[in-house]
């Protein structure tokens, strides 16, 4: 072997030897320590970990009678724990939330996508909104129905809206018609035609009885 390839080899050597010994130093046992055992770094790994122990559990807690959740601030983690909504539904509706500003109300949920009356009741005793009242100030400065009666709605001085020709923003004046839901009635009015009756709302996505009972009144089909 030509001295210069033993010198090289001799260096390659070294340099292993020292690599082990430094690794063999960093992984020492700590004094005291029984053989196996798992050294965690960090002064206070121990109260991070049950710090992330009990928030796990408490987002895992079933809901307990008349308990709350504030939807428009909880994060989706504690959202899941609401009847029917799983991780899945609790993101969608904390990213819509993110995208248009808080719900304020029970109703404005079903401008998310995937969401209609049976999961709206369901959660109905555990919800609550912190936003209530503002964001329909925003959005609806002067409620066009009367909410109470809105079989007066004829006698109030407000027009009825008619469902085969109210575009998106007429409908968004509907008492739990949002942006998504409006544009919702529009696509299946120009891919199905004119709807025939009130109670054929039903038909799209987001809407069920229990809507159609609520705006039962303020719309019509000519």
């Amino acid at each position: 072997m030509p001295p210069a390839e033993r010198r090289a080899l001799l260096l390659l050597l070294a340099l292993a030897v020292i690599g082990h010994a430094v690794l063999a130093w960093l992984h020492r046992p700590t004094p005291g320590a029984a053989p196996g055992d798992v050294r965690i770094s960090g002064p206070s790994s121990s109260e991070n970990l049950a710090a992330h122990r009990d928030s796990a559990a408490a987002a895992g807690r079933p809901l307990a009678d008349g308990e709350k959740i504030d939807l428009d601030k909880a994060p989706a983690a504690v959202l899941a724990r609401l009847p029917k909504v799983g991780p899945g539904m609790a993101r969608k509706i904390a990213e819509y939330r993110v995208s248009h500003g808080p719900f304020g109300s029970l109703e404005r949920l079903n401008d998310v996508p995937g969401i209609g009356d049976g999961l709206i009741e369901a959660i109905r005793d555990h919800a609550e909104f912190s936003a209530a009242g503002t964001r329909s100030q925003l959005t609806n400065p002067a409620p066009p129905f009367d909410l109470i009666a809105p079989a007066r709605s004829r006698e109030s001085g407000f027009s009825v809206i008619d469902l085969n020709r109210a575009d998106g923003p007429e409908l968004e004046r509907l008492p739990g018609v949002g942006p998504s839901t409006a544009r919702r009635i529009v696509e299946y009015r120009t891919k199905h035609g004119n709807f025939a009756a009130v109670d054929s709302l039903v038909r799209v996505g987001g809407i069920g009885p229990a809507t159609v009972a609520r705006l039962r009144g303020l719309v019509e089909v000519r």
